[in-house]
């Protein structure tokens, strides 16, 4: 059966009806799933696995049967192990109807759908008894729960309600424990996504200071955990202010409460500086012993930095302390993490929270609206000096002192620049519509373009459409700035990031090649071939051809009637693998200034790349079930089709690939 969806579209603005399958959102939530990228987790599964053992072996050694508790099984994998290593039962609960539906298959296919009973329930409503779908309680409890905060996928009442109600007291857990770290820094660049700095342009009469409003300096900033690959950070990005704290730890085993609670920990700064963030991450001790440990740690506090697990379905935590505050080397301080059921933030405090009664603090609320309008990438792109600079000096080459400016972008700082500048008159919108109650004719049209809504590079030609509905309000001769915007692509070989779209097959022993159909079934909908937008700077990864622009979009003129099509070939240049296009936006300000969305300078002789980190580019994954390791040994050209759609604002790409590489989108 089909249904109509709904959707806001972000690049022409309009709300669009389109008819989908009525599975469509599960589609959706598969295609986009971690499923794979936490099965190529190699030191997770092994860690669990060794758990596992160890957990069924003491249960074995009392005598007992072993029937276990698997909360939020996904594949199955667990529960497998959890047979494999000789568990008489194993019930497996997964909440979300597809995975569960193919964890029953996986069981089947690999043969333990005796052993095994999958549950397609929220672990709250399992029932126990007779007629319940436990006959008693489990004394192994096996989950996989987390997320890169630890508690955010609601860890922390899951296992509270399951030892209340569905495990024996004090009955083996794997993971058994799990401890959040916490380091203070300084960082200049981290802060730069949490506040506005002052603005410096300078104009005709000396530097003008764009100063951001008290009430943004005071605001205490988003509740929300940043959640980055914090082992991408250069760690000239930050001054490390105290060693690494251990916060608090939840022991699995034993009765878990999920009420607010406040952890502190007194240390000495180990420099003098700004007390601005902190960076935070945790470990899961897969055995009482503390012997069988994964770890989320960043490269600098890992035990082993040539061990290090590349993952992107636990990453590590980047919060924002309230305000930033003055530390002095060697002056005692206290260092306070709170939770909730669901939320980390930290403070910082002079005394010991317990000595003065503040041992709770209120969870951080933005109150000045812009932690709610802008993501941390914005906030950062508009601190960057060197790019208003840019805009400046582009500003300066278009404006005119009669000027009548016109400024189309989300929360941007252009039409302040512009009124520095020496604009006669300067309007700023929001969106297209109240464009029309402007009385007098514009001269000069100016966007960043930045759009919220926006997700793929293409989404902010918005602006386009924008400058389209506002057509009759420009004066003759009126200057749109940026004067046009080009798409270019080029073909990569990702470190790691492959790992998220490439086939499991076999997962440790187990088969697991239906949930690897599964995910390609749900690619196979419109949606889930579009790009995917990634932030590469966190995501290295080797340029295989040159950047190619692909399509150039002419903002002097109106949006066209007809579509624009472009066909070419992309030559491969470096040996190596072709894991996926990337494709980003450049925006041309005038013939002699362009800002990039993507690369910002030619890739290094190696082939590796420098990508904008306030933007996040375009990613078509090629579909291949190669071994990545191997280089490929197809043609050496990639040609392809690319259409941007003026109806529905949309950008498709074609690509015609050889058979190393099946057809990818």
């Amino acid at each position: 059966m089909k249904v109509f969806c709904g959707r806001a579209n972000p690049t022409t603005g309009s709300v669009e009806w389109l008819e989908e399958d009525e599975h469509y959102d599960y589609h959706q939530e598969i295609a986009r799933s971690s499923y794979a990228d936490m099965l190529h987790d190699k030191d997770r599964n092994m860690k669990y696995y060794q758990g596992i053992r160890a957990a069924v072996s003491r249960v074995k050694d009392k005598g007992q049967k072993a029937l276990v508790l698997d909360i939020g099984t996904g594949t199955g994998l667990l529960s497998m192990m959890a047979v494999t290593a000789g568990a008489d039962f194993c019930y497996a609960i997964e909440v979300f109807k597809p995975m569960a539906d193919a964890a029953v298959k996986i069981v089947e296919k690999n043969g333990f759908s005796d052993k095994i009973k999958i549950i397609n329930k929220h672990s709250t409503e399992v029932t126990i008894g007779p007629d319940g779908d436990m006959p008693r309680r489990a004394n192994i409890l096996i989950t996989e729960l987390f997320d890169t905060e630890l508690i955010g996928e609601g860890a922390l009442p899951s296992y509270e309600h399951a030892h209340r109600h569905l495990v024996q007291e004090n009955c083996e857990a794997v993971p058994h424990r799990a401890t959040v770290y916490a380091q203070l820094v300084e960082s200049r660049r981290m802060w730069s996504w949490n506040k506005l700095f002052p603005i410096r342009v300078q104009t005709s009469l000396g530097e003008q200071v764009i100063v951001p409003p008290l009430e943004l300096e005071r605001c205490p900033g988003a509740p929300s955990v940043y959640d980055i690959q914090l082992n991408q950070v250069s760690l000239t990005d930050f001054t490390v202010l105290s060693d690494v704290l251990p916060m608090f730890s939840v022991d699995f085993s034993k009765q878990v409460s999920s009420s607010a609670a406040s952890h502190s920990r007194q240390f000495e700064p180990l420099a003098s500086g700004q007390a601005q963030v902190v960076l935070s991450w945790w470990d899961i001790e897969m055995d009482p012993e503390g012997k069988i440990k994964c770890t989320m740690a960043p490269f600098w506090a890992h035990s082993d930095p040539e061990e290090l697990q590349w993952r992107d379905h636990w990453m590590q935590c980047v919060y924002f302390l309230p305000e930033e505050e003055p530390v002095v080397q060697g002056s005692a301080l206290c260092l306070v993490a709170h939770h909730d059921d669901y939320c980390v933030w930290y403070s910082l405090q002079r005394t010991s929270p317990e000595k003065d009664g503040r041992a709770h603090s209120a969870r951080p609320v933005c109150d000045c609206q812009a932690h709610l309008l802008w993501n941390r990438p914005r906030f950062g792109e508009i601190n960057d000096q060197n790019r208003t600079d840019q805009y400046v000096q582009a500003l300066k080459t278009v404006l005119k002192p009669d000027g009548v400016c016109l400024c189309v972008s989300d929360g941007s700082l252009l039409s302040m620049l512009a009124h520095h500048l020496g604009a006669e008159q300067v309007f700023t919108i929001e969106n297209s519509a109240a464009s029309h109650r402007l009385m007098k004719k514009v001269s000069l049209l100016l966007g960043e373009p930045f759009f919220t809504t926006s997700l793929l590079p293409w989404h902010n030609l918005y602006f386009w459409y924008v400058r389209t509905a506002v057509d009759r309000h420009l004066a003759p001769g009126a200057v749109v700035m940026p004067q046009a915007a080009s798409l270019h692509m080029m073909v990569v070989e990702f470190r790691d990031l492959w790992r998220i779209r490439s086939p499991c097959g076999d997962c440790e022993g187990f088969d697991v090649h239906i949930m690897d159909d599964m995910i390609k079934h749900a690619l196979d909908f419109r949606e889930s071939k579009e790009a995917e937008p990634h932030p590469l700077w966190e995501y290295p990864c080797c340029s295989r051809s040159v950047p190619q622009q692909i399509l150039t979009f002419d903002f002097g003129q109106p949006v066209p009637l007809q579509p624009i099509c472009a066909e070419g070939a992309i030559e491969l240049r470096r040996p190596g693998r072709s894991h996926g296009a990337v494709l980003w936006m450049e925006y041309h300000l005038t013939p002699d200034s362009t800002v990039s969305t993507g690369l910002l300078k030619p890739a290094e002789d190696k082939g590796y790349c420098c990508w904008n980190p306030h933007c996040k580019q375009a990613v078509y994954f090629f579909n291949t079930t190669l071994d990545p390791r191997v280089p490929p040994g197809g043609p050496q050209t990639i040609t392809y089709t690319v259409e941007f759609h003026p109806h529905t604002g949309d950008v498709t790409v074609d690509f015609t690939l050889s058979d190393a590489l099946d057809r990818g989108c």
